[in-house]
């Protein structure tokens, strides 16, 4: 099953801190389609633990409830393609010098 095909737009962009949010939607066959996956593709434990749980949750009694986004806020609010710009990049950083002039224990 390809990246597009499963019941998470996106989902191994994902980022971990909003994948638990995402899952409470699904049914048990969605939930078991992204953990075969998961194990496929990148098997990143986080990943499989969180599937994993919310899985045994459902086989406990709990049900889905809510919707899954379109789309993911946090993967596509970036640039299109994802990179980064001299106009979006960080201040140029120059590393320190050896010692430190004001701590006598480091002269220059």
């Amino acid at each position: 099953m390809t990246n597009e095909e499963l019941a998470i737009p996106d989902f191994d962009h994902v980022p971990l801190g909003a994948l638990r949010e995402r899952i409470v939607a699904l049914d048990r066959s969605d939930l078991q389609a992204l953990l075969d996956h998961e194990r496929a593709h990148g098997d990143r434990l986080p990943v499989v633990e969180v599937l994993r749980h919310r899985l045994e949750a459902l086989d406990a009694g709990a049900e889905p409830h809510g919707s899954v986004p379109d789309h993911l806020p946090e993967v596509h609010a970036g640039l299109p393609g994802g990179g980064v710009t001299p106009a979006t990049s960080g201040p140029p950083i120059n590393p320190p010098s050896h010692g430190d002039p004001t701590n006598p224990a480091m002269p220059r």
